[in-house]
């Protein structure tokens, strides 16, 4: 991943940091997308799990 890639994920995952409100339901959705963006950035995958992000249900 070219390090322009992993700046753009990081602007997103700012940008979607900067929206949480502290209520823990409404920003379920926002913390959902921090953590798919970060997972891609980070090339994460769930242990033994050939599906990304769906083997944990994220």
């Amino acid at each position: 991943m070219s390090e322009a890639q992993i700046q753009n994920y990081n602007e997103q995952i700012q940008t979607l940091e900067a929206q949480i409100t502290g209520d823990m339901f409404a920003d379920m959705e926002i913390r959902d997308k921090i953590h798919n963006l970060k997972m891609e950035r980070d090339g994460v995958k769930p242990t033994d799990s050939s599906i990304d992000c769906v083997g944990c249900g994220s």
